[in-house]
C-alpha cells in the first residue's frame, strides 16, 4: 500500500493533468495508484473508460476547463446543480474529509490571503480538507475555516468561513449593515440595500463578500454582492447580496 499522502498528492493533482490535456500522465497515474493499492486493474479499466476520446481529442466527459482547480473540480455537470453551487442546501453532507498538508493547498491560502489582506497563519495546525456539496472547505485544527465556491460566471472564490471572520476582522470585502438587517440574515434572508450602511471601497459586483454589523464589526453572512461598493452604500431600494452562509446555518453549526 501506498503512504496516504503520497496518494492524497497525486490525487490533488488529477485535475491539473486534466486541464493540461496531459491524458497520456492521468492514465499512468492511475496505473500507479491501482498497482500500489492493490485494485488488480479495477481502477485502469475506469481510467481506461473515461480515456474514451470525443471529437475534439478530449476524454469522454471531460472538456478543457478554464482555469486549473485550486484544490479539486468543484464545477456543477448541469444548470441545474450549477444553480445549487452558489447557495447552501441544508442537505449538504460533509464528503470524504482527509487530511492534507499545507503544500498541497499552498496556492489555495496565498491567494486567500492576497485576495482578503490577511495572514492566515496555518503553521503547525492540523488540516484537512473536505467536500460539501459543490463547495470545497479546508478545516484547520477541526474547524472549518476555508471554502472554495464557484461564481455564475464560472470563477473559483476562495474565502473564510464566517468562523474564519471572526479571526480576521480586517479583512478585506466587507459590507455593513444596521441592526434592524440583523433578524433577516440570521434567518438566511438576501441582504437588501435599504440595511447597508457602508462597504470597503474593493467590493464589486459578482464578488464574494461578508457582511458585518456596523457597531461590534462581527461576521453575519456571506453572499454575492449584486452590486458594487458605492452602489450599495447609494442605493435604497431592492436586492444587494445573495446570502449563501450565514450565523446559524449548518455550516456554523459544523464541528
Amino acid at each position: 500500500m501506498t503512504e496516504p499522502d503520497d496518494t492524497l498528492h497525486l490525487m490533488v493533482n488529477f485535475s491539473w493533468m486534466l486541464a493540461d490535456r496531459n491524458w497520456a500522465l492521468f492514465e499512468q497515474a492511475g496505473g500507479w495508484l491501482d498497482e500500489h493499492n492493490g485494485f488488480n486493474g479495477r481502477l485502469i479499466a475506469q481510467f481506461k473508460s473515461m480515456l474514451r476520446k470525443r471529437a475534439d481529442g478530449a476524454p469522454h466527459g471531460h472538456a478543457r476547463g478554464k482555469d486549473p482547480p485550486l484544490i479539486n473540480a468543484t464545477v456543477p455537470k448541469d444548470d441545474s446543480l450549477r444553480q445549487k453551487s452558489l447557495t447552501m442546501a441544508t442537505e449538504w453532507n460533509v464528503r470524504k474529509r482527509r487530511p492534507v498538508r499545507r503544500k498541497n493547498i499552498a496556492p489555495l491560502l496565498k491567494r486567500l490571503e492576497v485576495d482578503l489582506d490577511i495572514d492566515l497563519n496555518v503553521d503547525g495546525a492540523f488540516l484537512e480538507m473536505a467536500e460539501y456539496g459543490p463547495w470545497t472547505m479546508v478545516f484547520v485544527d477541526k474547524i472549518p475555516l476555508v471554502i472554495e465556491v464557484m461564481s455564475e460566471t464560472d470563477e473559483r472564490h476562495v474565502f473564510l468561513t464566517l468562523r474564519g471572520f471572526l479571526d480576521h476582522l480586517n479583512a478585506l470585502k466587507w459590507v455593513e449593515v444596521d441592526h434592524g438587517a440583523i433578524p433577516f440574515l440570521m434567518n438566511g434572508a438576501d441582504c437588501m440595500v435599504a440595511g447597508v450602511h457602508g462597504a470597503e471601497q474593493s467590493v464589486a459586483e459578482g464578488d464574494l463578500v461578508w457582511i458585518r454589523d456596523m457597531t461590534h464589526k462581527r461576521p453575519l453572512a456571506l453572499g454575492w454582492a449584486l452590486q458594487d461598493a458605492s452602489t450599495l452604500i447609494e442605493s435604497t431600494k431592492g436586492k444587494g447580496i445573495k446570502t449563501v452562509h450565514w450565523v446559524g446555518d449548518d455550516l456554523w453549526e459544523m464541528e
